[in-house]
């Protein structure tokens, strides 16, 4: 699979490019089916040894929510924090 040089056509300049072999599409087209080929065939193969052990279906996942959902203290809230001094704290000074 060359690489096309820097060259003068036409009087323009083209620069560098990559140029696919005669039939290289097709043999790497080839080649991309027979891995896709192999890949499918690994793994359809004979069954591995979770289902092999058993009668072939999986226990689900149980749920371990309880609904409605409380919260300790929801039914007494504690208050509000509330300022402890009266008068305005300017933030903006040191």
């Amino acid at each position: 699979m060359p690489w096309v040089e820097e060259h003068v056509r036409g009087g323009r300049k083209v620069r560098r490019y990559f140029r696919w072999a005669p039939r290289a599409r097709r043999d790497l087209a080839i080649l991309a089916l027979l891995g896709l080929a192999v890949a499918g065939y690994s793994g359809s193969g004979s069954g591995t040894a979770a289902q092999d052990s058993g009668s072939g279906s999986r226990p689900r996942p149980m749920s371990t929510a309880v609904y409605p959902v409380r919260f300790p203290g929801w039914e007494n809230p504690k208050p509000a924090p509330r300022p402890t001094v009266s008068y305005p704290i300017p933030f903006d000074r040191r």
